[in-house]
Order: C-alpha cells, then structure tokens, then sequence
C-alpha cells in the first residue's frame, strides 16, 4: 500500500475527529482495531496524528491566513482535515517534497470532496508554501 493510504487514514480519522470532536488516544486506538494498515502507514498515522494534535492551533492558523477569509468552521471537514495533513508535512516532514504534499493532498480531495475542492486545496496550500518560503 504505502503513503497515499496512510495519508487516507489519517484523513479519515481527522474527519471522524472533527466531527466527533474527540480527538483523544482512544478515539484513535478504536481507529486501529477497526482498520488494518502496514507497519509503515501506521507509523505515519501516529507521527501524523501526534504532531497535527501538537500542533493544532499553529497548524490551522496557516490554514485560516490563506483561506482568503473563510473561517475553519465553514470549511468542508474532508478539506479542512486534508489541509492539516498537508500543512502538517510542509512544516514538520522535510523527507517529504512539499510538490509531493500538495499533489497527495489534491489527489484526496478530488476523491472524497466536491469537484472544486481542489483549487481551494491548491490556493491555500501555494500561500503557506510562499510564506515558508519567505521565512
């Protein structure tokens, strides 16, 4: 299987997170029993899941910057889960090309979400990117 289903679960749980608003190490224990992944999508899982936890407030604070105004509230939960796995690679995963984060991250959405999710995704992903790259 590889990454591209680790990232998928780690969308799919920080969905059922955000929905649940429960995003407790026993919401993501019950994760595991229910789906079975490879040792190394479940260490990605993990990492993923503790740094995105972590560092919430830093992570949706770039998203709300480049979401052009739109309050993380009214984002759909698919793409604003799927914005947190990208940012959480382009700041804290540098064995990750940040091409490679924004294209998975595309990917994702244009499989769970609506059809123009993804130039949402694509806008808010370029201005973290430039502001990285400014710093």
């Amino acid at each position: 299987m590889g990454r591209k289903q680790a990232r998928e679960g780690t969308m799919k749980i920080l969905y059922q997170m955000e929905v649940n608003d429960d995003f407790s190490d026993e919401a993501l224990n019950i994760y595991f029993n229910n789906f079975s992944f490879e040792e190394l999508e479940k260490e990605y899982i993990l990492d993923a899941m503790t740094k995105i936890k972590e560092n919430l407030d830093s992570i949706d604070k770039y998203i709300e910057l480049y979401s052009q105004g739109w309050n993380l509230n009214r984002l759909a939960k698919i793409d604003l889960a799927v914005l947190r796995i990208a940012v959480y690679e382009i700041l804290y995963r540098k064995d990750i090309p940040v091409e490679v984060s924004i294209n998975e991250a595309i990917e994702i959405v244009k499989k769970y979400s609506t059809e123009e999710s993804f130039r949402f995704i694509n806008g808010v992903l370029g201005g973290v990117v430039r502001n990285i790259d400014k710093k």
